[in-house]
């Protein structure tokens, strides 16, 4: 069944992240605002040693890799990041209060990573995973060749 997503960005994607971190019990620390506004400005995936830099240039101070990754993994579980499997990176989830699977585009000469919903794609994925008595939780396609940009030149 396909529904609508409602994609927010900048200081409106920060207040959601926010709201959905505080709905779900969790605190909104200065250091996950951080990490979350690092992630967001990537305009490709991120990995956590590219947000701990980006967040250590701007606070003026060191801050670890481990500390990113366990700000990043609780990100995920909350539906806030999602993790590109085969880069090891991370990108915002422009519409967090929407859960479903990933799929991503991820073009092997740039690195853009683009995310699509495809409602049919993703439930025949979970249907055939079921047909051989799996119950997938959260699939996460990832499709690997050329962006229309790299392809165009």
């Amino acid at each position: 069944m396909e529904h609508v997503h409602h994609s927010h960005s900048g200081d409106k994607l920060s207040d959601v992240a926010k709201a959905t971190m505080e709905k779900s019990g969790e605190q909104w620390t200065q250091m996950r605002s951080a990490v979350f506004e690092a992630l967001a400005s990537f305009d490709k995936p991120a990995s956590a040693y590219d947000i701990a830099e980006k967040v250590s240039e701007d606070q003026g101070r060191r801050v670890a890799a481990n500390s990113v990754y366990r700000i990043l993994d609780l990100f995920v579980g909350a539906n806030l990041a999602m993790r590109v499997e085969s880069a090891n990176a991370y990108i915002a989830n422009e519409h967090p209060d929407c859960l479903h699977d990933c799929i991503f585009l991820i073009c092997d000469n740039c690195g853009q990573t683009t995310h699509i919903d495809d409602d049919r794609l993703s439930g025949g994925v979970r249907a055939a995973a079921k047909s051989a008595g799996f119950k997938a939780e959260r699939p996460v396609i990832e499709v690997r060749g050329q962006c229309g940009e790299c392809e165009a030149e």
